[in-house]
């Protein structure tokens, strides 16, 4: 009658599977572009973490990849780039690496310390077809059963599936091994 009460309901956490895949979606959108898009990662953590130092970062980036476009923009050099080209892609690619590092630093470090606001989450397991054992049930004491000893209950032994199929499928084979040996003397 007594007891612990309800357990305060707190959502659950959103699997990890979603974050990861989020992960690598904007990690690979600024490498692919080559550090173009550098800034997008960076605009999905300030977003997350509503921190006003990755909105700071945001900008910065922004501005590195602004200014890399215009550099390689006003290289005059023809089918190489000269020295103008190649600072603008020397800033690209480094902002590029710094970026990607910082976001996912970043992003992991936030995404862990939500997790541990859950700590005894651990999200639906799967069974794999295998029953799941079951807890054995306890034992509850009645006031004038106090000094008896409990009474243990025995688990039924556990079933095992019926054999059939198992019969079933050698039959099977034992017919197509004769139907196979019919066909090897016929030929």
């Amino acid at each position: 009658m007594h007891g612990h009460g309800y357990a305060p309901q707190q959502p659950p956490p959103n699997s990890g599977g979603t974050h990861v895949t989020l992960r690598v979606l904007f990690v690979v959108l600024a490498v692919v572009t080559c550090g173009l898009l550098a800034w997008a990662p960076m605009l999905r953590l300030a977003i997350v973490t509503r921190r006003s130092y990755d909105w700071v970062l945001f900008g910065l980036v922004t501005a590195l990849d602004v200014t890399a476009l215009v550099l390689v923009g006003v290289d005059p050099g023809d089918e190489e780039f000269q020295g103008p080209g190649n600072a603008g892609m020397v800033i690209l690619l480094t902002t590029l690496l710094a970026a990607v590092a910082y976001y996912l630093f970043a992003d992991i470090r936030h995404f862990s310390r939500y997790r541990q606001q859950y700590p005894g989450y651990a999200g639906p397991q799967p069974a794999y077809g295998y029953p799941q054992q079951q807890a054995p049930a306890p034992v509850h004491l009645q006031p004038t059963q106090l000094h008896q000893p409990p009474v243990q209950q025995t688990p039924p032994p556990p079933t095992r599936p019926a054999p059939a199929r198992i019969h079933q499928v050698q039959v099977e084979l034992d017919e197509l091994s004769d139907y196979l040996r019919k066909q090897e003397g016929g030929n």
